[in-house]
């Protein structure tokens, strides 16, 4: 009978691949680590640089206070994002909801709205003197309730984040073996037991991994935060840098974010710690078996809307209504569609390159967990717990100081990629990994392949919509990307979000209306293609 193991009941060979242990896997993920902690090297360089500045930043009465807040949104925002993110897993992975592959694509879309844009959007639609505000005048509402501050904020993040939890949720869901949940229910256990009992165990890894990108993206977020007026840790770094150039006091405030980073590291470890996650019993995993919803189907239908309504089709139709009352006629197709271009090459080459470089660190977290594996899952988290403009200027210091042929190349733009978004795709492919029993690799070592061919041939194509869903992930994250892009493009490599920042720096936000519909649409057929049809 097909069963759930503890990790102490497999054996060490069960437990721990060739592959895994061999010196090889463990150098490639060890360079990638180095490489994601560029910003950390930075930091540590400017901080002991002035010791003395530094220590007087982080030991103010308002640091702690500012620290207290961002954790407390970052806790927030990431159990948010799960509890909107698991239940539109399950609809749309295990279902007869109707359109489910459309409901797929359309819930994972409000990744790719830059989380300025969407607080703008919702402001300017939610907010007291908004458009709703317009609409219900007449019936004699005058005053909405305030949408600023933590709420608000809270709001913001967790609507334009929880596809960080979906993508890996889903495909966890589709890899799941309902033999596990047929032998539970053989045994006399109702739906719920076995819901509780034996599919929320395994997908804990996923569910886990999402939920702490949501969290280090709340950490790290600035836009949002900003113009719904939350004084959170990031937006003072931001002003430290951008008021008075205070590199000192504003390296330390953010090596504070470095060690908030590893605490939700350490957390989200021991959740899954002393657990595997794959069948144990021999044969074939069947295809995920799809419950028929009856009479919950409309109410499900109800919930998937309105989560796209607010998410997705509000903002939306606030991008139509700007751009048909404002500035559409004084569009530069010209510009917008080279910067579109632009956009796609830039967000799938960096899928590529993301995707293969973590596939040793998820490799080595899934079947050789130990202090290796956690030192190197920390190093590869750091670019992505801290703002994009540290980030950035960290590599415009190694840039200029170690390869001065690569800065403000195209090279360079995909590795600050890279950097940014390594654990987008090492949190999937993980909780992908944890899920393949590493028997079948042993089988296929017995039968004289190779580690790396076993991999090759069995591993990977069994984790497949993991692994896919990290490359979604990357693709969503990078095709939005601005301080990077900013600071480290190319001469005339402009993408949409830097065409979408130049409109509204020089004119007023609604001028970025068009090329933020553009960022839209073409970011929707390469998400149908790396969600949608994935089986």
């Amino acid at each position: 009978m097909p069963t759930l193991t503890s990790r102490a009941a497999l054996t060490p060979a069960g437990a721990r691949d060739a592959l895994a242990g061999s010196g090889a896997l463990r150098v490639a993920a060890g360079l990638v680590a180095l490489a994601c902690a560029i910003p950390l090297g930075y930091l540590l360089v400017v901080v002991l640089d002035e010791p003395r500045t530094a220590w007087e930043a982080i030991w103010r009465p308002e640091t702690l206070a500012l620290l207290g807040r961002s954790t407390a949104m970052a806790l927030a925002v990431g159990a948010g994002a799960t509890a909107l993110a698991v239940p539109l897993a399950w609809l749309t992975a295990r279902t007869d909801l109707p359109g489910r592959r459309v409901w797929t694509v359309l819930s994972a879309l409000p990744l790719v709205i830059p989380s300025y844009i969407g607080a703008y959007l919702l402001v300017s639609a939610l907010g007291p003197r908004g458009e709703l505000q317009g609409i219900l005048a007449p019936l004699g509402i005058e005053e909405l309730p305030s949408i600023y501050g933590f709420a608000g904020a809270w709001l913001v993040l967790t609507l334009f984040t929880y596809p960080l939890v979906l993508l890996p949720v889903r495909a966890a869901l589709v890899r799941l073996d309902p033999a596990l949940e047929d032998a539970a229910r053989g045994m006399g256990r109702s739906n719920w037991a076995v819901a509780r009992s034996v599919v929320w165990p395994q997908l804990v890894p996923a569910v886990g991994a999402g939920a702490l990108l949501a969290a280090l993206y709340a950490l790290s977020d600035f836009g949002a935060v900003s113009i719904l007026r939350f004084d959170s840790f990031t937006r003072v770094i931001y002003q430290s840098y951008r008021a008075s150039f205070d590199r000192t006091g504003a390296a330390a405030l953010a090596a504070l974010l470095v060690v908030v980073m590893a605490g939700l590291l350490l957390a989200e470890a021991r959740v899954r710690r002393g657990r595997s996650y794959h069948r144990s019993a021999p044969g074939a995993a069947r295809g995920a078996r799809i419950v028929a919803l009856g009479r919950w189907r409309w109410p499900a239908l109800g919930f998937c809307t309105a989560v796209a309504l607010v998410a997705f089709v509000l903002p939306v139709a606030m991008l139509v209504y700007w751009s048909v009352q404002s500035v559409a006629g004084e569009t530069e197709w010209a510009t917008v569609l080279t910067a579109a271009r632009n956009s796609l090459l830039l967000a799938g080459a960096a899928a590529l390159v993301t995707t293969f470089a973590a596939l040793p660190v998820a490799w080595l977290g899934a079947r050789r967990p130990g202090r290796y594996a956690s030192l190197v899952e920390a190093a590869t988290t750091t670019g992505y717990a801290l703002p994009g403009i540290v980030v950035a200027l960290a590599l415009v210091f190694f840039g200029i100081r170690a390869v001065p042929a690569l800065y403000q190349s195209h090279a360079m733009l995909v590795f600050a990629m890279a950097v940014l978004y390594l654990p987008l795709a090492a949190g999937a492919a993980r909780a992908a990994l944890l899920q393949v029993s590493p028997r079948l690799e042993e089988a296929a070592r017995g039968a004289g392949r190779s580690p790396l061919a076993a991999a090759l041939t069995i591993t990977i194509p069994l984790a497949r919509n993991g692994v896919l869903a990290g490359a979604a992930l990357v693709f969503l994250a990078t095709i939005k990307e601005l301080p990077a892009v900013v600071l480290l493009s190319p001469i005339g490599f402009d993408t949409l979000p830097l065409v979408i920042w130049q409109e509204t720096t020089r004119a007023f936000f609604e001028a970025g209306a068009i090329p933020a519909l553009v960022l839209l649409a073409v970011s929707a057929p390469p998400l149908w293609f790396l969600v949608g049809r994935a089986r």
